[in-house]
């Protein structure tokens, strides 16, 4: 748990070569750090020193009167504060796509380069609520039928226990029964706006299979971004857990192709 004074405390794993170059990596809806990205931390760190955080009201994130994702970008920043990191790299799935496209706009001066998978521009109509993260987050939220009890730490982390056990109680540490407030927030999202203004190298993953988030929507981002590279994922919205192997590879391709063309301006 790390405190990020004046703003509270979150959960944060952090990978990898400390002098190696930063990236953060921002989670999808109703889940958390670890559970989007548990597949590829090691590679990555092979590579990186990979940061994972969980985002406000998701997790063991930061508890707030309301959910907003400028916060959580704000959020992005004074967690590099406290790390001592003043450069960084940002990737973000669905929801964290989102998260990392404010983390440029808001701290432009902070971010070095963009990965954005299985993501887009805008996620849905504002007001949309809970229809919004009912489709984004599609299974995740079905599993979820027994009435809610407070998850432990202990208990999330605890690795004892099947992979699909884990998953759950990763999901059901998420503040469900405030859904739809989440899903208002994703819908009023839009960055087609200022799309042509983000300056820095850029990699835009899109899953060719997504019926979340249709690669056409995703596509916005590689037309709307100045130089951004397209990397096409053979696969559908929940592809960085459920079909990481497929995820994976071109994902790790992205981050060094994006981190390395910065390195290279």
């Amino acid at each position: 748990m790390v405190e990020l004074p004046g703003r509270g405390e979150t959960f944060v794993t952090d990978s990898g070569d400390r002098d190696a170059p930063v990236i953060v990596l921002l989670h999808a809806v109703v889940t958390t750090g670890l559970l989007s990205w548990y597949p590829v931390i090691p590679r990555l760190a092979e590579e990186f020193r990979v940061i994972t955080m969980d985002q406000r009201w998701h997790g063991r994130g930061i508890v707030s009167e309301e959910f907003r994702l400028d916060d959580c970008a704000d959020d992005v920043a004074a967690l590099a504060d406290v790390l001592g990191i003043d450069r960084f790299a940002v990737a973000g799935f669905s929801m964290g796509g989102g998260t990392a496209q404010l983390t440029w706009r808001r701290h432009h001066d902070r971010v070095s380069a963009l990965v954005l998978a299985s993501t887009g521009s805008y996620f849905g109509r504002a007001g949309s609520g809970r229809a919004v993260v009912d489709q984004m987050a599609g299974s995740l939220l079905r599993l979820v039928r027994t009435p809610l009890r407070t998850i432990s730490a202990e208990a999330l982390d605890d690795t004892d226990i099947s992979d699909g056990a884990w998953a759950l109680r990763q999901v059901r540490s998420t503040r469900l029964s405030r859904v739809g407030e989440i899903g208002d927030e994703l819908g009023r999202f839009r960055s087609g706006e200022w799309l042509a203004e983000i300056d820095v190298p850029t990699a835009v993953c899109v899953t060719t299979r997504d019926r979340v988030v249709p690669p056409s929507r995703q596509q916005l981002l590689v037309d709307g971004i100045p130089g951004a590279r397209r990397f096409d994922v053979a696969a559908g919205h929940a592809c960085c857990v459920l079909q990481a192997d497929v995820f994976g590879p071109v994902f790790v391709q992205a981050c060094t192709w994006a981190v390395d063309s910065a390195g290279a301006v």
